[in-house]
């Protein structure tokens, strides 16, 4: 073997040695245990606020097993509309659509669930935090898509209104691993304030369709 042989081969072996030292000195990934007990380390119940909140339910541990950018599966992403789906609880009288000018104050509220909120002051739905709802507003989210024209565009027929209703109480239902809160199911908003969130989007006179 002559020199620049020797010299190529004794250096592949000093890159590939300090290769697998770097693997095997490289940290481990925390396991899921690791992680929850150094939240419940971390944190503090307090006022409303309790530690029961870093608790993920079934849905939560679905999404965040692929929040590290893969795709999910299309029968992962069913298993969890399915499920949120059934958990919708529709108004008994059928009546679905409230008053938009409550739903108005409702949606720009964002008063609720936090330590520092009185836990007795209803809670609003801090909507306008992610959506558009009328051209006046000049200040907004865009987490969510645009909401102005909403009834107007997709019509006020009884399916839209169920739709939303759906909507707002389990967004999981229809979109798994959306931003949007679960509202209904986890007693953000009461069925009176989904009615007039649903009248919000859905009323013709309201400045969400004007």
């Amino acid at each position: 073997m002559d020199t620049r042989k020797l010299i190529s081969v004794v250096a592949s072996g000093v890159v590939l040695a300090a290769c697998a030292a770097a693997s095997s000195s490289a940290p481990r990934a925390p396991s899921d245990e690791q992680v929850l007990a150094t939240l419940r380390a971390s944190f503090h119940p307090k006022g409303q606020a309790g530690l029961d909140r870093l608790e993920q339910d079934e849905v939560q541990k679905l999404c965040t097993e692929y929040s590290d950018g893969r795709a999910m599966p299309p029968e992962v992403a069913r298993k969890i509309e399915q499920s949120q789906l059934a958990t919708i609880h529709y108004p008994a009288d059928g009546k679905l659509v409230g008053d938009w000018k409550a739903g108005e104050k409702i949606a720009q509220s964002g008063v609720g669930k936090q330590y520092s909120d009185d836990p007795s002051v209803v809670a609003g739905g801090n909507c306008y935090a992610c959506h558009q709802l009328s051209k006046q507003e000049i200040a907004y989210g865009t987490i969510g898509p645009s909401l102005y024209g909403f009834g107007r565009v997709r019509g006020y027929s009884p399916q839209m209104q169920r739709y939303v209703y759906g909507k707002v109480y389990n967004a999981e239902a229809y979109a798994a691993c959306t931003n949007m809160p679960r509202f209904g199911q986890h007693g953000i908003l009461s069925e009176q304030q989904i009615r007039d969130v649903v009248a919000l989007l859905m009323d013709p006179q309201s400045p969400v369709n004007q």
